[in-house]
């Protein structure tokens, strides 16, 4: 009797112990999900590598650099050639050429046009990761460049965004509501900016950068307002700056005055020196494209043009860090930043193609904008900065946008949260597919893999670089990731190392080149005769690749944008 009654009190108190903890693990799992961090995305458009001075560059910007020194630093994170493929490869986790941007919608081929992947928007074939994080609780709200569809149904409003302003098709005049490009010579036509779904009018003179940070804080703020505190929110901050053309408010641009006299490999030259002292690279001597004139073969007044022409891109550049600051600001002064992760990226490399072979720019810009060296920079200035400084901003790489050399493909990007260790840097490759997985892993939000909502949908590709994120010993991703490009029918395979890449004359060499990342990341030595067996291999992978993905190629080469560049010509 003893013994049953010891027995009966045995089990009675593992049960109330049982139950205790399972109140307990079941409230530890109430509250992670109420704390749940904040994120915040925010994506500059055409930022080159080096630009920002945590990375090597001579531009001012101190809030960048300061999340970047306080966080981590990825310097080996690729995008995909140019905007659209790397934003819709950025939300989805996959493949641009499954989720409708094989290729961009302005530049499909006669054989792309109708065919699956190549849609022009973001196809419903995949869902976004903002989706899943409203799915999962969190409010979710962007403000700037979508250009993965400009009607409302293929909008962010559709795709999970729930606070939206957005300039849909693409980016404006960064102080008015005009569009960039011409459809005819001597009529400027309005962009189309929505709010909540609605078409609207903007007050102008406005400043692109300052009018979506003001946007995302008031997303914010009213958020705050609203009756579940413990709500987080998912903010993407999509700026269009510093894209052409380029435009900032004078006292930004005065500051440069006279700071790109010297040329451009004389910039170059410093910051491949800086690049070095900082640690992120161990390359004495970067090459220099013999494609453009070098700086002593201008005559002083096409030097004096080329010097104000990155004077302003420089002040673009700072007044978008200035701005993100003031985002920062907003966050600490709301106790809000010690919770949410902020993650800093470009969506290609630097913009070095000539924006006056779209449609009819090359006798609407000199009709409608006055581009005299006093007025550059200004909102009826209308300017870019062509290749050579591009290749400033890629230093030490080899290309700019929409090309698969790493210039091309390579984006400054941060990560920074209270609890991964501070300044600290990720030499790893890593890709834009992976920022969607990272961000699931984050939230505790899973991926459905095939099927959403009653719909067959892509699994995602990249993979989650959180266990690098938190661990101090940063572990690596696979060495032997395979990944594949391809746009303008510009082709490109990585697995390790090894890389091959197709680029058309004269921007390449009409034919597959072989490089060898480790020893040669600048892209110089073609190894292509010397080892056919790895070329052969590597062939291969492309193969597969284009298999896997639907690949397309548009065989007539007729490429406008980024095929033909005519910037010494103007």
């Amino acid at each position: 009797m003893i013994s049953i009654i010891y027995i009966l009190r045995y089990i009675l108190t593992i049960s109330i112990v049982f139950i205790f903890l399972f109140k307990n693990i079941c409230a530890t799992e109430i509250d992670r999900n109420q704390t749940k961090p904040n994120i915040l995305l925010i994506v500059a458009d055409d930022l080159g590598w080096s630009d920002l001075g945590s990375f090597g560059g001579e531009i001012t910007t101190p809030n960048l650099d300061t999340l970047a020194y306080s966080g981590i630093r990825l310097t080996n994170f690729h995008t995909a050639p140019t905007c659209s493929p790397t934003r819709s490869m950025l939300l989805t986790g996959t493949d641009s050429h499954l989720v409708g941007l094989g290729n961009m919608e302005e530049e499909l081929g006669p054989n792309q046009i109708g065919k699956k992947g190549y849609e022009g928007y973001l196809n419903n074939d995949v869902v976004t990761f903002a989706t899943l994080l409203k799915d999962s609780g969190y409010r979710t709200m962007m403000a700037g460049k979508w250009h993965l569809g400009a009607s409302l149904e293929k909008g962010p409003e559709s795709r999970g965004f729930q606070d939206v302003f957005v300039i849909a098709n693409g980016i404006s005049n960064h102080f008015k509501q005009e569009r960039i490009v011409g459809f005819e010579t001597n009529v400027i036509t309005k962009a189309p900016y929505r709010e909540h779904g609605k078409s609207i009018d903007l007050k102008e003179p406005f400043y692109s950068s300052e009018l979506y940070t003001d946007k995302l804080i008031s997303y914010i703020k009213n958020h705050q307002l609203r009756e579940d505190i413990n709500q987080p929110f998912f903010a993407y901050a999509a700026y269009s700056a510093p894209h052409w053309p380029l435009q900032a408010p004078d006292k930004f641009i005065e500051k440069y005055k006279g700071k790109y006299d010297s040329g451009y490999g004389e910039i170059r030259r410093l910051r491949l020196e800086k690049l070095n002292k900082l640690g992120l690279i161990n390359i004495p001597k970067a090459p220099i494209s013999e494609l453009w004139p070098q700086w002593n073969e201008l005559d002083l007044k096409t030097q004096n043009k080329e010097a104000k022409r990155m004077e302003v891109y420089a002040g673009m550049v700072e007044a978008l860090d200035y701005h993100i600051g003031r985002m920062i600001t907003y966050l600490k002064d709301a106790n809000l930043f010690d919770n949410t992760i902020i993650i800093f990226m470009s969506d290609n490399g630097a913009e070095g193609n000539d924006p006056s072979v779209i449609l009819e720019n090359a006798s609407w810009i000199p009709a409608n904008f006055d581009n005299s060296i006093k007025n550059m920079g200004r909102s009826n200035s209308h300017i870019s900065y062509g290749p050579k400084w591009a290749e400033v901003s890629s230093t030490p790489f080899k290309g700019f946008k929409g090309f698969p050399s790493e210039g091309g493909l390579l984006s400054p990007a941060i990560i920074s949260y209270k609890e991964f260790k501070g300044d600290s840097v990720i030499r790893q490759f890593a890709s834009v597919m992976d920022i969607a997985p990272t961000i699931l892993d984050i939230a505790n939000v899973e991926h459905p893999q095939n099927k959403y909502s009653g719909r067959n949908i892509h699994p995602i590709k990249g993979q989650s670089i959180l266990p690098m994120l938190i661990n101090d010993n940063k572990p690596e991703l696979s060495n032997n990731r395979i990944t594949g490009w391809e746009l303008f029918n510009r082709r490109a395979v990585r697995a390790g190392s090894w890389k091959i890449t197709w680029i058309e004359k004269p921007y390449g060499k009409g034919r597959w080149v072989l490089y060898d990342l480790e020893n040669d990341p600048l892209e110089e030595y073609d190894l292509a005769t010397t080892n056919p067996a790895k070329l052969k291999e590597m062939i291969a992978l492309w193969d597969e690749y284009k298999k896997e993905n639907g690949v397309i190629i548009d065989q007539d080469l007729n490429l406008g944008y980024s095929g033909k560049n005519f910037h010494f010509k103007h």
